[in-house]
């Protein structure tokens, strides 16, 4: 299968692109730079060069697939409305573009979607639509899709997509502890955090795209909920700071933008992903990453 991606040069895609390309696949990957072009093709992939932005480049890349793996997102914290409005605008052009094609596309989404009192599960629907919600309600608006002639495909990825050479959400909480002196959680630390290593992410992307039926709704989630307060205790452990707690009322200030993220409680459950797809995590868990030095930081 040919299979447009985009953010393919990042944390996850380029892990999904190696694992597209090691069972046959061909991957053309969006670039939005030289650098980036430089290291898709350096697997052995096609390099295709636009953003998230560039609507016509999109348009081309999707058009020219037998598939598309949406993992690019921009991630400017400082203007959330704007990143939503520009993820609903990528994803309507691309859409828009394979109608009728009965082409999978498979788009990234998360597990924070609003149940309480009981972990997330795959039929639980998001409840975020139009452009100016998260993400701008991307999910739905890919799969109102699936009974128009795509096999629209969400991606619900744990909050810690984790592994040695993470950039993410727990390298943030790292070097916050390191700056602080002190590795915190906000308030009792109840709250949990699902997980998943980023070898077990790629491989059910690639499972997805083989095989997934439209509208399903799958859950990159190894761990189902981990404490945020094991979380920051590890990471003190490893780099020899105290673990604290922080007040809800002083998150903002001590976590900055990651204080939104951290301070939710996000259980999802990963059976139906499992039965659908025949796939079990087997990648290291958070905690053996944290252990094996996955967040180390330069003195």
């Amino acid at each position: 299968m040919r299979v447009f991606v985009t953010g393919a040069s990042g944390w996850i895609g380029s892990a999904v692109t190696d694992e597209l390309l090691a069972h046959g696949h061909k991957v053309v990957g969006l670039a939005r730079s030289d650098e980036s072009a430089a290291a898709i093709e350096a697997k052995g992939a096609t390099a295709h060069r636009g953003d998230i932005d560039d609507l016509d480049s999109l348009a081309a890349g999707a058009a020219s697939a037998d598939g598309v793996v949406h993992l690019a997102f921009k991630h400017d914290f400082s203007n959330y409305t704007g990143a939503w409005r520009t993820e609903h605008a990528a994803v309507q052009r691309m859409l828009d573009t394979i109608e009728g094609g009965d082409r999978p596309f498979l788009i990234a989404s998360g597990v924070a979607a609003g149940v309480s009192g009981r972990p997330l599960t795959e039929d639980d629907e998001s409840p975020y639509r139009g452009a100016d919600s998260m993400r701008g309600g991307s999910e739905n608006l890919a799969l109102d899709y699936a009974g128009r002639g795509v096999r629209a495909v969400a991606l619900r990825f744990a909050a810690s997509v984790h592994g040695m050479g993470d950039h993410g959400f727990v390298a943030r909480l790292a070097e916050i502890a390191k700056e602080r002196g002190a590795s915190g959680y906000i308030e009792d630390g109840s709250n949990r955090w699902p997980a998943v290593h980023r070898s077990d992410a790629a491989r059910m992307v690639r499972l997805a795209l083989e095989k997934a039926p439209a509208g399903a709704r799958l859950h990159a989630v190894g761990e189902e909920g981990l404490r945020t307060r094991d979380i920051a205790a590890a990471l003190g452990d490893y780099l020899g700071l105290p673990t604290v707690p922080v007040a809800s009322e002083d998150a903002a200030a001590h976590f900055g933008w990651i204080a939104r993220f951290f301070g939710l409680d996000a259980v999802a459950s990963n059976v139906r992903t499992r039965q659908l797809l025949g796939w079990e995590p087997t990648g290291p868990t958070l905690f053996e990453d944290i252990a094996a030095g996955a967040y180390a930081l330069p003195e």
